[in-house]
């Protein structure tokens, strides 16, 4: 019997929340995974006019699923070519808790960069048993290989991991505790605080996409990271104002920042004085003029028991737009 249009809007949106996980395990990406989420649904949509599908969750799946194959061997050329360190964007907790169900347990941006060393098809296989609990026979339908074969996809993706991505448990009060720790170190520029929260093996990343000056190797140690967040702090801080709040980013604590206060607002410094002095100096974080209350980073850090591990920074304007703009009624932020 062939559904009516409200009836294939509810089953859309009773696998939106699984289908939008998927993609954006896959890809990285928010903007792109919500594309390939509502391009499966029109062609859905358009398929149910000839005739019914009579499982549309595995219908759905397989086409989120080989969109996003596609979309990621399109992108590993970009990505070669990619100014800088290429970090996922970051999905930021949402005020409705049911709108990305799935992504409760979501992994984090340090185990989304791992699965970059993975093929498309790998990546796909991978995450489908690992995180999804997809059978050997449900992976096979979706990616069109057999059921063996995806087993020696997933015995080879594994070799390609150091570690094991897992899933990230949801905040807790140790992880908070930590966290705070961090925040106000960081905020009171205090080395010795930040050098207690910091793993010994921890790891910064940063990913301005030659668009934002950043850092474009990854720094190791405590002492090298350190130094380099108390740089940013006295830097830019010194530079804008900027409000931050505190938030959870894929599953864990972190931070946003928000424009509080625009260059060219400040007595004395006219648009064409620092769009002259930006020109002669590339990848600066006022490269160009950002609106009052837009983000300019977004920060995501990673924990290992009472310390953290990873701390990944995003401040490439293209992968922050789809974070709302500061709120004139938000209350949650701190200025800088």
């Amino acid at each position: 019997m062939k559904r009516s249009v409200a009836q294939l809007e509810t089953v859309f949106q009773q696998y939106k929340s699984l289908l939008f996980s998927i993609a954006y395990h896959m890809l990285g990406s928010v903007m792109d995974a919500e594309d390939c989420v509502q391009e499966a649904f029109l062609q859905w949509y358009a398929s149910e006019e000839k005739e019914t599908i009579e499982n549309p969750k595995a219908y759905l799946c397989t086409l989120v699923t080989r969109r996003c194959i596609d979309r990621l061997r399109s992108a590993q050329t970009q990505r070669e070519t990619y100014f800088g360190l290429w970090l996922p964007e970051p999905l930021i907790e949402t005020t409705d808790p049911s709108e990305h169900s799935e992504l409760n347990e979501s992994l984090s941006l340090a185990f989304l960069l791992l699965l970059e060393r993975l093929s498309p098809i790998e990546r796909a296989v991978f995450l489908l048993r690992q995180v999804f609990d997809y059978d050997y026979a449900e992976i096979a339908a979706i990616v069109g290989k057999s059921a063996e074969n995806c087993r020696q996809i997933l015995h080879r993706a594994r070799r390609h991991l150091p570690a094991r991505p897992t899933h990230t448990p949801a905040p807790h009060a140790g992880q908070w505790q930590v966290f705070t720790q961090f925040f106000q170190a960081l905020m009171n520029g205090n080395m010795e605080g930040l050098l207690q929260v910091l793993s010994d093996e921890i790891m910064l990343y940063s990913d301005g996409g030659g668009k934002v000056r950043t850092v474009p190797h990854p720094l190791y140690g405590p002492d090298q990271v350190a130094h380099s967040l108390l740089g940013i702090q006295q830097n830019v801080f010194d530079v804008i104002k900027v409000a931050i709040r505190p938030t959870v980013i894929n599953g864990q604590p972190g931070l946003i920042g928000y424009l509080e206060e625009r260059l060219d607002e400040k007595p004395g410094r006219s648009q064409e004085r620092e769009r002259k002095e930006n020109s002669k100096t590339p990848g600066v974080w006022y490269q160009r003029v950002f609106k009052k209350g837009e983000v300019i980073f977004a920060m995501g850090l990673a924990y290992a028991d009472t310390q953290i591990q990873e701390i990944d920074i995003i401040v490439n304007p293209e992968k922050l737009r789809h974070i709302p703009a500061l709120a004139a009624s938000d209350n949650g932020t701190i200025v800088c």
